[in-house]
């Protein structure tokens, strides 16, 4: 439930506004807008007291939110969400970042040159596994806490910030310490312990869509998210199971302005993981970008046919500083652009 007051609404009438709500024995979430003044309400039963809130002062009216995921939803927030993962690095703007790096964290000279070929190229922000779940309980699983280690490294030489993987509790509180942006993988989309727990944690969290999720499925993930009091979430579409041997996944594109019509949050496209194929992850990426997309995820490698995993589906460093090239006409086509790669500093 939604309460909708006038724009510019005096600070003691939605202080008010919240009282009432507590006292009802739910929580209130006041969200000033560019267009309006609103406050949430969490934990509604059905039992609400519309009229009592709808006589406060300043007061419009009462929303009964439709969607299941309700924090998720246009209706709960009209503007888009804006998240910002580090200084000049944010999604659901006007920029259209690019998070690049290999699949998995393999040894140090490996993490921190894909960094400077991604900094170099104008990528915005380092992704590298150093949690993997996979498939096979046989197939290469990453480096652990010494693979966090060396994305830290990684970011120190070039400035980019780290977006990666958590699979568990103890994995979420280790990567929250280490990197800039947790990622919740397609495997872990509907582990809601997890999301809970990344809930509470107060970083922005990327948000893959599981192998055979719907788009109502995502966004009730993300609402689990949001429903521990972090907002900082950006959707991922990462392409769906399909009955086509041709490729990996289906990779989605309707999902990229149909979440935007649902949803205020930001949403990336993966084409890596959405295709499976190197050749196709640069028509692809050209593609979301063109539909909409808030930022890109590729997988790109220093020497794909040596890496440890997805080695088929990773790009060679020449093609991703061509995808960037292509991706900066296609941003500026549409009305945005790719932002500039933070400069190499030593973070603090």
């Amino acid at each position: 439930m939604l309460v909708v007051m006038r724009h510019g609404a005096p600070t003691a009438d939605v202080e008010r506004v919240v009282a009432v709500i507590t006292e009802m024995g739910y929580a209130a979430h006041p969200m000033p807008g560019a267009q309006r003044t609103a406050v949430g309400i969490v934990g509604n039963d059905g039992r609400v007291d519309a009229g009592r809130i709808e006589a406060l002062p300043s007061v419009v009216r009462v929303i009964h939110v439709t969607q299941p995921y309700k924090q998720v939803s246009r209706e709960w927030r009209p503007e888009p969400t804006v998240v910002t993962i580090a200084p000049g690095v944010s999604f659901g703007g006007r920029d259209v970042p690019v998070v690049a790096g290999p699949c998995s964290v393999e040894s140090e000279a490996q993490i921190i040159r894909a960094a400077e070929l991604v900094r170099d190229a104008g990528g915005t922000a380092l992704r590298g596994g150093a949690f993997k779940p996979r498939s096979s309980p046989y197939a290469f699983q990453g480096l652990g806490i010494e693979g966090l280690r060396l994305l830290v490294r990684a970011r120190e030489e070039t400035g980019l910030p780290i977006v990666t993987e958590a699979m568990d509790d103890e994995g979420a509180r280790l990567v929250a310490e280490h990197a800039d942006c947790i990622q919740i993988g397609a495997r872990n989309m509907q582990n809601y312990s997890l999301l809970k727990t990344v809930g509470k944690l107060g970083r922005p969290v990327l948000l893959k869509r599981g192998m055979a999720a719907t788009i109502s499925d995502l966004l009730l993930s993300a609402e689990y998210i949001l429903a521990e009091g972090n907002s900082q979430v950006i959707l991922c579409e990462r392409g769906v199971r399909t009955f086509d041997p041709a490729v990996r996944n289906m990779f989605d594109l309707t999902s990229i302005p149909m979440v935007h019509e649902l949803s205020h949050l930001p949403i990336v496209a993966d084409p890596s993981h959405g295709t499976g194929l190197r050749d196709m992850v640069t028509p692809m990426a050209r593609a979301a970008v063109a539909a909409g997309a808030d930022g890109i995820l590729v997988e790109m490698h220093p020497e794909p046919d040596r890496a440890l995993s997805d080695g088929a589906q990773s790009l060679y460093p020449q093609q991703f500083a061509t995808l960037m090239a292509e991706l900066g006409g296609v941003a500026v086509a549409i009305g945005r652009s790719l932002p500039a790669s933070p400069a190499a500093s030593p973070r603090a």
